[in-house]
């Protein structure tokens, strides 16, 4: 059972020595309680106490990580039923599914697809994150064929090794050993076999039954064979049962600190159909999945999961910036237009490319405005007259142009006569006031 903010606070130092960034122990104690901070933000914490606590500072859903290196990817750690809360931590999973029944050419191609996946979304790199090989045909040959080529071709993607054959994984296993593979397929009847092989590939182990309460006395089998980086599946296929299984397991974990049940979701949801099966991705996206195995990686239906995936991970009480600076579109020289910006990162990313597009070659400035688009920071008075100068003098790009004229966008045009008296011997001028208008604006521009 969790322990109350009280029970907590009993075994710390009581010295409210501020050092773990709350104002007395009380207060450390009660977001600990409820999971808003980690016992390692107390320096002078006991080690009784922290074997004490241990468990109940742990986040309800346990963390693991797939894969290693630069491309390994977490999940779990979650703390909270809905982002609003706090936030949720570790992005879904997005996996691709190879079989080995498949013809060597398509799998191939699948390989491609996620090496070629990723793609910058408002300064984030996105991507289809793991390869799922399935032992379709039952055959230990085929499977290690295709695993053989998955490791050759795509050393650094991480690997989810499908088979419910103790003979198959084992094969198998040895060539993703160390590399924080997932062995999934491990079930009541094959358990006892399974996890050892799981175990001496260092690997974590995805567990499948077909309701709750066998998923609940599975995992707990399977953390007395002694492995605990576990991922459950309860068998849901079809969206309600998704929608369901995955809420009532995370309530579970999250409400009632229920341990048998504290691991990341996995959701299989490969279809024919590519729009249905984007359809049930994201609802695994949106409903607690950590990993979600698909059949196929389009571009477009990358484009969609990848965005509502961003949108769903990101920290709604903080807006997504991008760094203060003048940014270079093309291959600006000192006659180049200067337009300026906020740094809200959507309103960045869609400027620069509608700025990419009309094919001429501009300086951006993009000024710090705590991640705010335009409207909001003129309205919060953090894009002023007086703050856009005092940004434009100290940024330096006075010694990259000759000019000394400033595009502002349509928007705050109210701006023009401030700004024009701050920064002396400048012209303003008031560009669109949608992002879509500047093409044809700079075009004309340069021609005139």
């Amino acid at each position: 059972m969790a322990l109350t903010g009280v029970e907590i606070f009993k075994l710390l130092p009581k010295t409210n020595c501020k050092k773990c960034g709350f104002p007395t122990c009380l207060a450390f104690a009660m977001k600990l309680a409820q999971r808003q901070t980690s016992l390692d933000k107390c320096p002078d914490v006991s080690e009784e106490a922290k074997r004490i606590l241990g468990e109940a500072a742990a986040p309800p859903v346990r963390p693991i990580t797939l894969g290693t290196g630069d491309k390994a990817v977490k999940m779990g750690e979650e703390t909270v039923l809905f982002r609003h809360e706090k936030k949720f931590v570790n992005p879904t999973v997005l996996a691709l599914e190879i079989k080995d029944t498949e013809d060597e050419a398509v799998q191939m191609e699948k390989v491609q697809a996620v090496l070629t996946s990723e793609i910058n979304r408002v300064g984030q790199l996105l991507r289809v994150d793991a390869i799922c090989i399935t032992n379709a045909s039952g055959e230990v040959e085929r499977f290690e064929t295709l695993a053989k080529t998955v490791a050759e071709k795509a050393p650094e993607v991480p690997v989810i090794v499908s088979t419910e054959s103790p003979d198959a994984a084992k094969t198998v296993m040895g060539l993703f050993s160390g590399k924080g593979a997932l062995l999934y397929g491990v079930t009541e009847a094959n358990a006892e076999q399974m996890v050892p092989i799981a175990k001496e590939a260092k690997a974590s182990v995805g567990v499948r039954a077909d309701d709750l309460e066998a998923l609940s006395a599975l995992t707990e089998k399977v953390k007395s064979l002694g492995v605990e980086d576990i991922v459950v599946d309860s068998g849901a296929r079809k969206a309600p049962e998704i929608l369901e299984h995955n809420t009532l397991i995370r309530r579970a974990a999250i409400k009632k600190n229920f341990k048998p049940l504290g691991y990341p979701v996995i959701n299989f949801v490969q279809r024919e159909d590519p729009l249905y099966e984007t359809l049930l991705a994201g609802l695994g996206i949106c409903k607690y999945a950590s990993v979600v195995v698909m059949s196929s990686a389009e571009k477009w239906k990358n484009l969609a999961l990848f965005t509502l995936r961003q949108n769903i991970y990101t920290d709604p009480q903080v807006p997504m910036q991008v760094e203060q600076k003048i940014y270079k579109i093309g291959e600006p020289d000192e006659n180049s237009p200067l337009l300026i910006t906020t740094n809200f990162s959507l309103t960045y990313f869609i400027v620069s490319g509608e700025v990419e597009n009309s094919k001429v070659p501009a300086w951006l400035a993009v000024m710090d405005c705590e991640g705010l688009s335009v409207l909001t920071a003129w309205a919060a008075g953090k894009f002023t007259g007086a703050k856009i100068a005092n940004f434009i003098k100290e940024s330096g790009i006075e010694s990259q142009i000759k000019h000394r004229e400033l595009i502002i966008p349509g928007y705050v045009a109210i701006l023009k006569g401030a700004i024009e008296e701050k920064l002396e011997g400048w012209t303003v001028t008031v560009g669109p006031r949608e992002a879509n208008g500047l093409p044809s604006f700079l075009r004309q521009k340069v021609a005139a």
